[in-house]
């Protein structure tokens, strides 16, 4: 049969063709892209090291010359045998309690006061981040010249209140670590202070005044709303202060370490550094270095269910 040409009364027609579609990438797959950059981030700064920190605790390994040998977990059986090792961990735990116990009681102190309607409070508020803000070095000076067992002001304020007929020396072995705990419950009380005073800030002031109605004085309205209010703040902030005070080096190193005293005031982030680059055993300091990291992310489990228990109870 003969084909017959159909057009259009203007002329032959001519379909659109249709346009290519365009390859559109999955939702999902730019997620990943997105996130890539924070988990190489992570890998990179976080992991790596940590990683590599678990390899050389397993080699004999000179800080400066290219020299290392497998060991296996040999450097771990010496740190047990090592006397040092257990005399760091003893003394960690009593500065890092200790200062922490303080810088909870002055801070939680400061925030209750500050938390009242005065004249200033502003100015009281800001003056109160000074010491937080400071950089170690000068707060170190400044210690120096407080507890300074000649013309220290803490010994002049003991000896002229008739507390004691003569200040002690608080840069001897005997008092340096008490010396210590005072400096930094007064560098690191703000941190407290400030999260505490955030928290209370959000109470509900309805609580205090059914607390009223029902009698209760000023010291049952702490133990019975103010406390259980800021329990979640407080549990975070112990959390942080501990590890950062159990890993703390620089202030201990200039303040004690620097000074000929770093013997009595060894804790194991200034045993690990006497280790890697005082006696020049990287491997022997990467060991202790994870054990460090192993104790800190035990505590940080524990620390975690104990408070999922309380919460639940």
């Amino acid at each position: 049969m003969p084909t017959t040409n159909r057009s259009s009364p203007l002329g032959p027609l001519h379909l659109p063709r249709p346009e290519p579609r365009e390859r559109r990438v999955p939702e999902h797959l730019w997620g990943y892209v997105l996130v890539a950059p924070a988990v190489l981030l992570v890998l990179g700064l976080i992991l790596y090291p940590v990683g590599y920190s678990f390899w050389l605790s397993l080699h004999s390994k000179h800080a400066y010359m290219p020299i290392e040998t497998f060991i296996g977990f040999e450097n771990f059986v010496w740190i047990w045998e090592d006397e040092d090792f257990w005399r760091s961990i003893r003394l960690g735990m009593i500065y890092a309690f200790g200062s922490l116990s303080l810088q909870i009681v002055v801070g939680v102190g400061a925030a209750l006061l500050l938390h009242q309607g005065f004249v200033g409070r502003g100015f009281v508020r800001a003056l109160a981040r000074f010491p937080y803000m400071m950089p170690t070095i000068v707060v170190v000076i400044l210690m120096r010249w407080i507890f300074n067992d000649s013309y220290g002001v803490a010994k002049f304020l003991i000896e002229g209140s008739g507390l004691m007929a003569r200040a002690p020396v608080f840069f001897d072995p005997d008092h340096v670590m008490l010396t210590m705990i005072l400096a930094s419950t007064w560098t690191f009380f703000p941190f407290v202070v400030i999260g505490v005073l955030a928290r209370l800030q959000t109470i509900d002031l309805e609580l205090y005044a059914a607390a009223k109605v029902d009698g209760a004085g000023v010291l049952r309205q702490f133990w019975h709303v103010t406390l259980p209010q800021i329990r979640g703040v407080l549990f975070v902030i112990v959390l942080l202060r501990f590890m950062l005070m159990f890993t703390k080096f620089d202030l201990i190193w200039l303040f004690a370490g620097a000074g000929g005293l770093g013997d009595f005031v060894r804790t194991l982030p200034i045993y690990t550094f006497v280790k890697s680059f005082g006696e020049l055993q990287v491997g022997f300091g990467a060991a202790l270095s994870v054990i460090m990291f192993a104790m800190l992310s035990a505590f940080a489990v524990v620390y975690f269910r104990l408070f999922r228990r309380d919460e639940h109870a």
